[in-house]
């Protein structure tokens, strides 16, 4: 064997051994019985998990869903800057979230396209996903003012004739729901919404003044309800003062048990905190988030650390942690709206990789028996090439984290095909220089040749093709692009190194009378 071919020959050694390493986390974790996996530590298995290659929506299941950014009102490139900055706050939260491999892209003018593999908790994410997170730290009102207000609403509700749920409320329509200072039970709150919602009432109100609902479920004297606040409408501070936040347990004083969210102040954000908590103690400072009063606590002292905290009767681990998220990632600038939504099963998932996998190895058996078949010992070198072309291609992906889908699927059994039409190539130019009378060893040198400049061509221009579709396709033919890519540039080393490597070392080893071809 000449130094070429042993630097080829090590060459291929060193490459296949590099492509088993490179799969062995995909094969670990994904021969891992359900039990196993549970036994695991989560650090590890998250670990296994993003070494080994990832499955797209359509074959491991998970979310799939179209938004729809309101751009009304904005000239169009603000709507652009919008729908991509809504984007960029999307695709934080996602990551935030854990979800493996998700895909978000814009789809015409004002809407994106997001797609989670392996997503089981359908409404949380879509809450997250959707949630605008506009924080605000307001003022209430003090309880003169309240109650001057909601006296106003009354008597202009009795006016009209307009009561409560009860004829005994007909002096106090709004006010006689409640039984505490702006509380209403929970068998109440619809009456009291309506009440609300009266055509006329809002003129009432103040142009510096708003009314807004509390978080549900809270808890006052035993009773399960909803509290109500009347609030200076010009926010203190919003969200862009947060720097940090995170879920915690025991901020709330009177239940310890409760999850909440802690944040830390930017530097403006500590300095504007102090100035405000400095001159308004003995006054409520309500955390408004989407509209909704979370905690309204009294500020008992000036608080220069600029720490404060959210908390509400609704809050659990997984709400508490959502929130978090979205204030570390930033509120969306405009409000998104789910258009459509598709789940895909586990089972459906299984079942597209049973199909495809079937189908794969179907076609790919017929391809072997053929090439064994008509071109004999020949045959089975492609046959080995084609089987290394194949483990190339799969190590490459899990070594890029690129995700496998049905469309890549198909991108590999393309891939396939083209590496018979190489290989078949190259025997057919042997052949034909054998049947012009050339020697063995001269044949298989000049059908090498010959044939490299059409299979590099063939090769070449499927390959810009697939560049193309990758830059302009969505998902789907995203994957069909990157498997069809690696699988032609591995098909080049093996149709052209291995198979030219195992003739070199068949011929090289004295005179060989024939070539069973």
């Amino acid at each position: 064997m000449t130094r070429s071919d042993q630097g080829k020959l090590l060459g291929v050694l060193a490459v296949t051994a590099l492509s088993l390493w490179c799969l062995f986390p995909s094969y670990q974790y994904y021969t891992m019985t359900p039990a196993q996996r549970e036994a695991t530590e989560p650090a590890k298995l998250a670990q296994m998990r993003k070494q080994a290659i990832h499955l797209g929506l359509d074959l491991q299941g998970g979310l799939q869903l179209l938004l729809e950014v309101d751009t009304k009102g904005l000239k169009p490139a603000e709507a652009r800057d919008a729908v991509e900055r809504a984007r960029e706050i999307i695709n934080n939260r996602i990551d935030q979230f854990g979800v493996a491999e998700p895909l978000i892209q814009i789809e015409g003018q004002d809407r994106i396209a997001v797609q989670l593999p392996g997503l089981t908790d359908r409404g949380r994410a879509i809450d997250l996903i959707g949630k605008t997170a506009l924080l605000e730290f307001k003022l209430v009102r003090s309880a003169d003012e309240q109650r001057a207000i909601f006296t106003r609403l009354d008597s202009w509700l009795t006016s009209r004739g307009i009561t409560g749920s009860d004829t005994a409320l007909a002096k106090t329509p709004l006010t006689g729901l409640m039984i505490d200072a702006g509380f209403f039970r929970s068998e109440d709150i619809p009456n009291a919404q309506k009440l609300l919602a009266t055509a006329g009432l809002d003129s009432l109100i103040p142009a510096d003044t708003e009314v807004l609902w509390g978080s549900e479920n809270e808890s006052r004297g035993g009773m399960s309800g909803r509290s109500i606040y009347v609030l200076k409408k010009t926010a203190e501070m919003t969200g862009g003062s947060v720097a940090s936040a995170e879920a915690a347990v025991g901020l709330d004083q009177t239940n310890p048990g409760a999850w909440g969210v802690r944040m830390s102040m930017t530097p403006k954000g500590r300095a504007d905190f102090s100035r405000v908590t400095g001159a308004n103690v003995g006054r409520q400072l309500a955390i408004v988030l989407d509209g909704v009063v979370q905690t309204a606590p009294f500020i008992r002292d000036r608080i220069p650390s600029g720490d404060a905290s959210i908390t509400g009767g609704n809050f659990d681990v997984n709400y508490a942690r959502d929130i978090a998220i979205v204030l570390r990632a930033g509120a969306l600038p405009r409000a998104v709206k789910v258009l459509e939504e598709r789940s895909v099963g586990p089972s459906l998932g299984s079942d597209s990789i049973q199909q495809g996998l079937t189908a794969g190895l179907i076609g790919t058996g017929m391809v072997v028996a053929f090439m064994a078949i008509y071109y004999q010992l020949s045959g089975l070198i492609a046959i080995a090439a084609l089987l290394l072309n194949l483990v190339y291609l799969v190590a490459a992906m899990a070594y890029f984290g690129a995700t496998l889908t049905l469309p890549g699927i198909a991108g590999i059994v393309l891939t396939v095909g083209m590496a018979v039409d190489t290989n078949v190539l190259i025997f057919e130019r042997i052949r034909e220089e054998m049947r012009h009378g050339k020697s063995i060893h001269e044949s298989v040198r000049l059908g090498y040749d010959r044939a490299f400049r059409t299979i590099f061509d063939a090769h070449s221009t499927t390959l810009i093709s697939a560049l193309f579709l990758f830059q302009f396709g969505t998902g789907p033919i995203k994957g069909f692009a990157v498997t069809l890519s690696i699988g032609l540039i591995a098909n080049l080393f093996t149709a052209v190194v291995f198979t030219r490597l195992i003739y070199d070392f068949w011929l090289g080893r004295g005179k060989v009378e024939r070539l069973s071809i």
